[in-house]
């Protein structure tokens, strides 16, 4: 895909070479330098130096004909002026990171639908994992009503060699968990199926309601 990015910093510079190394075309424009020159001369990135939200500098990026607009800027108002902008150049997909809750109702009015909130990822991932220890890896979804985690499974766990299945049919199997994935010790993902068997050492993403999170924790690591 052919991407541009506006702005992010080194979090969006992160970004922008994680989609350069899986393939994709990627425009950096970030109006800190250091950033547009690392990206250039280290990873070969487009990279233009400049306010983002100037019309003008999108389109010296050829944003008009990119697949995806990405808006990492520091504030919501510019980040809503270059979603503005590129909905207008007729631009598919735009995603925004928002970082005050309080305009996600002004994304929704202005039609954008693909807002990543920045206080989501952070209280799905790390206060998640501080009040589960199991939990290696989290995300609010939605409204923050339910959680997607995982946890691995460990060796003496009551749920070692009983299928997805039987765990599902338990009585005290909370009724919003889903098992979403397994990954098996050679790194590869299986899809669950009710058959699917529980291995120590597997690695479990599940989706559950948010208080009921530590009962779907409890049940793999009793």
């Amino acid at each position: 895909m052919k991407i541009v990015m506006a702005g992010g910093g080194r979090s969006g510079l992160a970004v922008a070479i994680h989609l350069t190394q899986t393939g994709h075309e990627v425009t950096l424009v970030d109006s800190d330098s250091a950033v547009t020159r690392r990206a250039s001369v280290q990873y070969g990135i487009v990279a233009l130096t400049g306010d983002a939200t100037v019309a003008a500098l999108l389109e010296e990026a050829d944003f008009a004909q990119s697949d995806m607009v990405v808006a990492m800027l520091r504030r919501d108002a510019d980040n809503l002026a270059v979603a503005l902008l590129a909905r207008a150049a007729g631009v598919a997909r735009v995603i925004v990171r928002m970082r005050d809750n309080a305009y996600r109702s002004v994304y929704t009015t202005a039609g954008i639908d693909r807002v990543l909130s920045e206080t989501d990822l952070i209280i799905g991932s790390i206060a998640t994992a501080i009040e589960h220890d199991a939990i290696r890896h989290a995300m609010l979804l939605g409204n923050g009503g339910s959680v997607a985690f995982e946890v691995t499974v460990p060796a003496a766990s009551a749920a070692v060699g009983k299928s997805v299945g039987e765990l599902a049919s338990l009585p005290d199997f909370p009724a919003s968990c889903v098992f979403a994935a397994l990954y098996r010790s050679d790194g590869s993902v299986e899809a669950p199926r009710g058959s699917s068997t529980i291995h120590p050492g597997m690695i479990v993403l599940l989706v559950s309601r948010t208080d009921e999170v530590a009962r779907s924790v409890e049940l793999l690591m009793r």
